[in-house]
């Protein structure tokens, strides 16, 4: 069996051509000049461009290459028989002569005579790649319920963090605007307070004055007129 990694390298080149994948990183662009013009340090990669939705993207590319390679048995089998049937499409023959002569082809590599193994075998694949793919969308499915859900879950507390902070600013706008009316009230009351106390205080002093007065008079006249 081949290496591997060739093998990965080989299966990929199989389904995927340069033109039809698109590259993980975008080509260099001149990056933008920093403050007064300043040019960014040499060697500062480019952000990635993000892949439109259902582009062939080269790391999944690869890594089902991978995949079908290490899930390769031995000896010529469809993969063989599909390396021959591309060696062929620059020759210009119809479609079904090529088949034929990759077929031929695959004979004289010491395959098979029977077709049959190369249904079966492409089959086979058609099922590792199948399961395969049952168990990235299930970790897909499992990381968005996590990240997703978690981030939800996060969206849900902050509105209802949001919704008991507003309502307490309610609260807090409503008291300080009793307590503005308060206050209002009470600058007439401690006016009125003031000015009733002040009040009282005179009153209590002429009416002490009177009772001393006349305590005072009556001692002047007792030691006057009764010696």
């Amino acid at each position: 069996m081949p290496d591997q990694d060739n093998l990965g390298r080989k299966i990929l080149g199989f389904f995927i051509k340069p033109d039809d994948a698109a590259p993980g990183q975008p080509a260099a662009a001149p990056a933008p000049a920093g403050p007064a013009g300043q040019q960014p340090l040499a060697g500062t990669p480019p952000p990635a461009a993000p892949l439109p939705p259902g582009s062939v993207d080269t790391k999944f590319a690869q890594h089902l290459a991978d995949v079908l390679a290490k899930n390769n048995p031995p000896g010529p089998d469809y993969f063989e028989f599909r390396e021959a049937l591309r060696s062929l499409g620059t020759l210009g023959l119809s479609e079904e002569k090529q088949y034929q002569a990759a077929w031929a082809s695959f004979k004289a590599l010491g395959g098979t005579a029977d077709v049959a193994v190369l249904t079966h075998t492409a089959n086979q694949y058609l099922n590792v790649l199948g399961q395969d793919r049952d168990a990235f969308l299930q970790s897909v499915d499992g990381a968005i319920k996590e990240r997703v859900g978690g981030l939800q879950q996060e969206q849900q507390n902050l509105r209802a963090e949001n919704e008991a902070l507003a309502k307490q600013l309610q609260e807090i706008q409503q008291k300080m605007a009793a307590n503005t009316e308060r206050l209002t009230a009470m600058d007439g009351e401690i006016t009125a307070q003031s000015t009733k106390l002040q009040q009282n205080r005179q009153n209590y002093e002429a009416t002490y004055a009177v009772f001393t007065q006349q305590i005072k008079d009556d001692l002047s006249k007792l030691a006057s007129y009764l010696r």
